[in-house]
């Protein structure tokens, strides 16, 4: 069944001409719904809903709305006056036949104009050192013009220098920092500079910075120079949202077991047995869900954490975000408070965050990076997405998403990818009708065994595979190198999730590119995601070629044949596994429902 990507493409126009023709006798009015793009007012989207089922497979050229090109402006002009074609006293009394050159070689400037050169020059160099002062306080500027005068690149060159060049300047130790060079970790990311000094001087810290800018080794180095100091079981908890990122973080802690270290990994989905057994060999740092920590406060015998020194909590607003608030209120009164220093990391702050840190910190300092987010989201909206990020959105009517959806995977083949669904049902349907075409996809959701997530993620990771279908469990807080490109098949439910899934991509300062596949039912939703992370109307519109995507129509209906058989095979399975009863309930609200991975992940 399964044919390879690079056979699709050579597939012949004959097959699907019958296809291609009907579609083409509804090109004029394919206009109308492709310049309609997000258009305000309901009779607009009454007639996009009509079109599309009119224009059935034909997708839109998406010229129309495009933002106008910024000018580009010099720098080395700014704060400059023209100058005035008033003839000086001199010009006058020289002879007319004398040339331009002769001129300007023998006229000397006048005192009242050289003033008047010197006073120009001061005004220059005051809006230059403005705009130098603007770049120190962190605010964000567009691209760096190459005609930016000696006197700004050398200021900048001077804030540049002042930035720790090494984790030994930030008071990180030798043995630390041995380790860090080993994992070529050598020079520390913003986040990392201002938050280790703050934690090195035994100081509460609230973090917020964008994803994949370093966050776990800000709080792992402290907590481990001061376990150094003071070696003692318990030392350290870790609370992360996801089964995934506590796998993860555990990782970068157990990179240093070289200093004797002893960490452990408590989440939901695994046999508590074996968590038990760990516990009992008294680890020096635990890295847990809320959910299955609270299980083992409970129920294990012997486990306190009364002598706790240090407590994370890791993408905060993604756990709120889960409900885990009253699970964490219930984990709080087993933890020490006035010995305790505590550390809590968010992409954005909200104001559940805030009363998160109200009843968990005492006194924190506040740490914010944003020197890598949009201008235009500066401060206006819930999120903002990275400078280094491409994003493009594509009009595709709802039947011919799967088409759509081909014809990328076509069209960026060899990249790695992540694409984006909203229920647990469209993972496993779309992996497997992209693996009958060819595509070697995975999926990965909340209802996946522990190391069935695991495994996908290391397929990933490795380059086994090249695609990986997601829900937001994948959203939020993992580090995938590798991934070039994310693709929200169903537009996210708000703009904090978009942020959180474009945020696989364009990490540590790297590119990436971003697709949004919108249909007729979701335009004013991804309009308001746009307007919320300060991107109304500027996300530009994906160039595609139509008549190349009808090519692969006809195969694609086959694939879906295919795979709706195959779904049929994995709730059967599901079934018979003796989970009938809440695979039913998955499966009752595919169309349009939630991962319930907050259960699962408990």
């Amino acid at each position: 069944m399964a044919c390879s990507s690079s056979r699709l493409k050579s597939f012949s126009l004959t097959s699907t001409t019958h296809s291609v023709s009907a579609s083409a006798r509804s090109a004029d009015n394919v206009d109308i719904f492709l310049t309609s793009r997000l258009a305000a007012g309901s009779g607009t989207i009454n007639a996009l809903s009509n079109q599309a089922h009119t224009n059935r497979y034909k997708m839109t050229p998406l010229d129309a709305g495009r933002p106008a090109k910024k000018t580009k402006v010099d720098k080395s002009v700014k704060g400059s006056k023209p100058a005035k074609a008033e003839k000086t006293k001199t010009e006058k009394t020289q002879p007319k036949e004398k040339t331009t050159a002769t001129k300007l070689k023998a006229d000397k400037p006048s005192k009242k104009e050289a003033k008047k050169e010197v006073k120009d020059v001061k005004e220059v160099k005051e809006v230059e050192e403005v705009e130098d002062d603007e770049v120190e306080a962190g605010s964000v500027i567009g691209e760096d013009d190459e005609d930016v005068d000696d006197e700004a690149e050398a200021a900048e060159g001077a804030v540049k220098s002042e930035e720790p060049k090494t984790f030994k300047e930030l008071g990180v130790v030798d043995v630390l920092c041995e380790i860090c060079n080993t994992l070529n970790f050598t020079t520390p990311t913003p986040i990392q500079a201002q938050a280790i000094p703050v934690a090195l001087q035994d100081r509460d810290i609230i973090g917020t910075a964008e994803t994949g800018s370093g966050k776990t080794l800000a709080f792992a180095l402290p907590i481990l120079q001061a376990l150094l100091d003071k070696p003692r079981p318990f030392f350290g908890l870790v609370l992360a949202p996801t089964r995934e990122l506590a796998v993860q973080i555990s990782q970068t802690f157990d990179a240093f077991a070289s200093i004797a270290l002893r960490c452990t990994v408590l989440v939901g989905g695994m046999d508590m047995v074996p968590q038990t057994i760990a516990l009992g060999k008294r680890p020096h740092v635990i890295v847990a869900t809320p959910g299955r920590l609270l299980e083992h406060l409970q129920k294990t015998k012997g486990f306190s954490l009364r002598s706790l020194r240090y407590l994370v909590i890791d993408e905060a607003d993604r756990m709120l975000d889960m409900d885990f608030g009253p699970v964490f209120e219930k984990i709080l009164p087993f933890l020490p408070r006035e010995t305790r220093r505590t550390m809590l990391f968010s992409a954005t702050m909200s104001s559940k965050v805030e009363s998160l840190q109200r009843a968990s910190l005492r006194d924190p300092v506040r740490v914010a990076v944003r020197s890598h987010l949009l201008a235009d989201g500066e401060g206006d909206g819930e999120g903002q997405t990275v400078r280094t990020l491409k994003q493009s959105m594509w009009l595709v009517p709802l039947k011919a998403k799967d088409t759509a959806l081909v014809y990328l995977m076509n069209e960026y083949n060899g990249r790695s990818i992540i694409v984006f669904t909203r229920t647990i049902y469209e993972t496993h349907r779309l992996s497997i009708l992209l693996r009958a075409l060819g595509f070697g996809a995975i999926p990965l959701n909340g209802k996946l065994s522990q190391s069935a997530r695991l495994a996908a993620l290391n397929k990933i990771k490795s380059g086994g595979r090249d695609i990986l279908i997601a829900t937001d469990v994948a959203a939020r807080g993992l580090d995938i190198p590798r991934i070039n490109i994310v693709i929200n098949f169903d537009v996210p439910q708000d703009s904090k999730t978009y942020v959180h899934r474009v945020g696989r991509t364009a990490r540590a300062g790297k590119s990436g590119h971003a697709i949004n596949l919108v249909t007729q039912y979701d335009s004013f939703h991804f309009l308001a995601i746009e307007k919320a992370i300060g991107m109304e109307r500027k996300i530009t519109p994906l160039p595609v070629d139509k008549e190349e995507m009808m090519v692969f129509h006809e195969r694609v209906e086959e694939a879906q044949r295919y795979a709706k058989a195959g779904m049929r095979e994995w709730q059967e399975k599901q079934a018979l596994a003796g989970k009938g009863g809440k695979r039913k309930r998955a499966g009752a609200n595919v169309i349009g429902g939630r991962d319930d991975m907050d259960r699962e992940e408990m």
